[in-house]
């Protein structure tokens, strides 16, 4: 059994014994975090909510949270003798799907 989940603007699949990197969630290390599921797929049956599927959820422990490696973004403007070089790291929650309740 497996299920679509959206977190952090994105959407995933997941099954039990995943792990997944998402955006940065506000749960400390070792707590259990709950997604809404939006479509609930098992054996032969589908169940695909308007948005969210009633009664569904998704049950998942976090891992750690930590910064992703860096990249550097360079803009500038030809001609004109203006350009600015930063880097970002992005915030990420790593994740390991415990239960798909349907």
């Amino acid at each position: 059994m497996f299920a679509v989940i959206e977190t952090g603007g994105k959407q995933y699949k997941v099954q039990p014994g995943d792990e997944l990197y998402i955006e940065k969630l506000a749960a400390a290390e070792g707590e259990t975090v709950t997604f809404p599921v939006q479509a609930l797929f098992g054996e032969g049956e589908t169940k695909v909510g308007t948005p969210l599927v009633e009664g569904a959820s998704v049950t998942a422990k976090v891992l750690k949270t930590g910064k992703a490696k860096k990249i550097t973004v360079f803009t500038y403007k030809p001609k004109k003798n203006s350009k600015r070089k930063m880097g970002h790291r992005q915030p990420y929650t790593k994740v390991q799907i415990e239960a798909v309740n349907g």
